[in-house]
């Protein structure tokens, strides 16, 4: 009998359905991998606590259809590999009765389907991890595990969820005594308060964590700080100074993730200053070496998109638009309305007035819905001044591209993008 779409969502790892019922056929790639996701996780859930431990032979009979579905997955996948690992660990832990050994699994196919931008199902495995952790779960993985409940629910716009999350793992770190992962809190919640729009209290905070992770000596802190303080301002409209701390923190980041994150930021605010070209460059290098960065790279192909309509290069807009488009199945609804914003402004600044209307009402809608406030303003005002006129519109919309003139640190930063990769 088929199920209801109810009955089904009670489930647990209802989610890894889904994938499984949206595939083109049960036998397509996504769609396999949605049913070795779930039936690894259901293999997961019988170490869990609060139910009678698994029959011996009911436990290696679940994990042998288990492994045998896993060795039936393209081997070329990356998600492949997570899940076999994931079965794996959960039969060493059953055999040593320890699920402790599950928790490394788990903890790095959460981060892999985060960075494919598949944010539900990212949650589903971190609350997997804490369920099966429980009181057992040692210090530093329920740090980390709570980080990243509240970094997904952040991404998904679960502000109360996500600062709640980040406040938890503040706590257990203080406890703890561990001072940097009590920052990555503080920072986390301070991200929260930019999302919920409280600009100057995000910025007070930012500069606070900023001042104490340098005497800290903290330097992947920092260059966070400085990275949310950089956007927070930028949101407040003062963008020369919100590029001097990107930059900053392109610096001071040591990873290559962080880095493309902040050049993706770094290309954004000097296209809005006008400087096209640079901007241009910043996210070439972002699409190049992002590969693996799912939202990063779609940022910076939308970005370009941008650029080209900045230009009235008409097929390099339609040729980045293109790019979009082929993406918006995994883009989260801060990009997806960003995407539609930009196509709606590169629409209008070729004259294709009807279009550019519908792409911004998808935008503010989306943005509307997401609790994107700032997005939703700026839409409509676009909106507004295409409803006007086309002539009033089109000064409206070059009035918001038009070059600021560059500061000596601005030049500074662009001279060094600009020979950035030679």
């Amino acid at each position: 009998m088929t199920q209801t779409c109810t009955e089904r969502d009670s489930l647990p790892h209802a989610v890894f359905l889904k994938r499984l019922a949206g595939a083109p056929t049960a036998t397509s790639v996504d769609g396999r991998l949605g049913n070795g996701a779930f039936l690894a996780l259901r293999l997961v859930d019988l170490l869990g606590p609060g139910s009678e431990p698994a029959h011996p032979d009911a436990f290696r009979y679940q994990h042998a259809a288990t492994e045998r579905m896993c060795r039936e997955l393209p081997a070329t996948s990356t998600e492949t590999g997570h899940l076999t690992g994931l079965v794996r660990s959960a039969a060493e832990a059953f055999r040593s009765r320890n699920p402790g050994q599950v928790i490394p699994a788990l903890l790095a196919y959460a981060h892999h389907l985060e960075d494919e931008l598949r944010l539900e199902e990212a949650l589903d495995v971190l609350e997997s991890l804490v369920a099966v952790g429980a009181e057992r779960l040692g210090c530093s993985d329920a740090i980390a595990a709570q980080l990243r409940i509240g970094r997904v629910n952040r991404k998904l716009n679960r502000f109360d969820a996500a600062d709640m999350a980040y406040a938890l793992a503040g706590l257990l770190a203080e406890a703890a005594g561990d001072v940097h992962s009590a920052f990555l809190s503080r920072v986390g919640r301070a991200l929260s308060v930019q999302a919920r729009g409280n600009l100057a209290m995000a910025e007070q905070s930012f500069h606070e964590i900023a001042v104490e992770a340098r005497a800290a000596e903290d330097r992947e802190i920092e260059a966070h700080a400085h990275h949310a303080l950089g956007t927070t301002l930028l949101f407040r409209g003062q963008i020369a100074e919100a590029l001097v701390h990107v930059w900053r923190a392109f610096e001071l980041y040591e990873d290559g993730g962080s880095r493309m994150r902040a050049l993706g930021d770094v290309g954004t605010m000097l296209l809005t200053l006008g400087e096209v070209a640079v901007a241009e460059r910043a996210l070439d290098e972002v699409v190049t070496r992002g590969s693996g960065m799912q939202d990063v790279v779609s940022n910076a192909i939308a970005d370009l998109m941008h650029c080209a309509s900045f230009r009235r290069d008409r097929l390099g807009f339609e040729r980045w638009r293109a790019a979009c488009e082929a993406r918006k199945g995994s883009m989260p609804p801060n990009i997806l309305a960003d995407f539609y914003l930009k196509a709606g402004i590169g629409q209008a600044r070729f004259g294709q007035f009807r279009k550019a209307e519908r792409l911004l009402d998808k935008a503010v809608e989306l943005a509307n819905n997401a609790g994107m406030h700032e997005l939703v303003f700026r839409g409509e005002r676009i909106r507004a001044g295409l409803r006007d006129c086309e002539a009033e519109s089109s000064a409206v919309l070059q009035a918001a591209a038009e070059p600021i003139e560059s500061c000596d640190s601005v030049r500074e930063i662009s001279v060094s993008l600009a020979q950035l990769g030679e």
